[in-house]
């Protein structure tokens, strides 16, 4: 399988960020990590290893960056104000530096998918949310679609609009909302299992209808708690099946 590491200063987050690709061709996975770990975590939990027969296939490119997390939401030290600012400057980062470099890699009309899982999961679906016109679909799995789950009571303007539950239900523009309701990949997945929120996908899916957004609803058993061989088992099981 092909592997390549980049890095570069980020101008958004005033620290340097490394990126990590596997494969040739194919649509391009942006994937967000599950909490405070970094741009190779996926590698570490074998879903390289499970994606390999569509990454050799050509059918996809996977991207991979660190989080902020432990800068951020995540950071017990850190006053809520500035954990919202950093989050906000993620979110530059990933837009203004992160997709400009995919499009370099890849093309100008190669679709993006973002992914991730629990906390990464929210991420991956604010981001294509709040820019429909950059990033094309989002695979979320397990995740909680409301920022306050992270912030211990704290409440902003940045974190109603980083929490797509919350700011869905409120956009009637008429830029990004058709954008969403023109049929994209959009993939809401969780387990039943240990430490897993279906209702929280549930929830999302209702606001997600409620505003015309086509999308699939996926929700799997019992058995499937909220680890590691839950999203080896659905990752590379939608990108087979749906892409």
């Amino acid at each position: 399988m092909h592997r390549e590491i980049h890095q570069w200063y980020s101008p958004s987050l005033n620290k340097n960020m490394e990126i990590g690709i596997w494969g040739h061709y194919g649509f391009s996975l942006l994937m967000l990590p599950t909490a405070a770990a970094d741009y190779l975590e996926y590698e570490r939990f074998q879903m390289m290893d499970v994606l390999a027969d569509h990454i050799n296939a050509g059918k996809v490119k996977v991207f991979s960056i660190n989080s902020i997390n432990s800068e951020s939401w995540l950071n017990r030290h850190m006053h809520p104000r500035h954990k919202s600012i950093r989050h906000t400057q993620f979110n530059s980062y990933v837009y203004n530096e992160v997709i400009p470099f995919i499009k370099g890699k890849t093309s100008a009309d190669t679709p993006i998918i973002t992914t991730g899982a629990s906390l990464g999961a929210l991420h991956s679906a604010n981001l294509f949310f709040k820019r429909p016109d950059l990033i094309d679909g989002v695979i979320a799995m397990s995740g909680v679609y409301d920022l306050q789950t992270y912030t211990n009571g704290y409440y902003d303007e940045d974190v109603y609009f980083n929490s797509p539950i919350a700011y869905l239900p409120n956009l009637n523009d008429d830029y990004h909302l058709p954008r969403l309701q023109r049929g994209r990949p959009i993939h809401i997945m969780a387990g039943s299992g240990d430490y897993e929120s279906p209702d929280a996908s549930r929830r999302f899916s209702e606001v997600l209808h409620s505003k015309g957004i086509p999308h699939d609803l996926d929700i799997w058993g019992h058995d499937m708690r909220h680890d590691w061989p839950t999203w080896r088992a659905m990752l590379p099981y939608v990108i087979g099946a749906k892409f």
